[in-house]
């Protein structure tokens, strides 16, 4: 079994162009985009969600949930962070990626403060510019959200 390769907060910052409050990855946990392995790239990353994320102020007072579009764009940011450090190991450019699409979103159980939003993606597939990704978001090893995305890649102009 291999070591678990892994990226802390820096790496995070590095790879994504989200800044507080928005960055939604605290730790990527594991991630593998070895061709040759015959699996598809993945990533497993993580967020810790605590009483302090300022969109608690608001959804809801008195009983805080985290809304189930942040968790969406969480597992996008993880996608995201699975393109770069995949583009990384090939020697590839630095792009953005945009998120394009969603499909097949479901929110199986609310997310609250405390609670440690682990997110698994895996590429489906590459084409024309664009990733196509299958994303679950677990909390204690229990699903709470899945979705397909695909997100485009565009030049890094900044």
């Amino acid at each position: 079994m291999t070591e678990p390769r892994t990226a802390d907060i820096e790496r995070i910052l590095s790879l994504l162009p989200h800044r507080y409050p928005f960055l939604l990855v605290d730790r990527v946990l594991d991630w593998s985009a070895d061709e040759k392995s015959g699996q598809p790239p993945r990533i497993h990353a993580m967020k810790n969600v605590t009483m302090n994320e300022p969109f608690f102020q608001g959804h809801f007072p008195g009983h805080p949930v985290m809304p189930g579009v942040l968790i969406l764009e969480a597992m996008a940011q993880a996608a995201g962070c699975l393109a770069h450090l995949a583009r990384q190991e090939q020697g590839a450019k630095d792009q953005l990626f945009y998120l394009v699409k969603i499909d097949k979103a479901r929110f199986s159980k609310t997310v609250v403060p405390g609670d440690q939003l682990h997110f698994h993606v895996t590429q489906k597939r590459l084409m024309r510019g664009m990733g196509l990704y299958e994303a679950e978001t677990h909390v204690d090893g229990k699903r709470v959200a899945s979705c397909e995305m695909l997100c485009a890649a565009r030049p890094d102009d900044r």
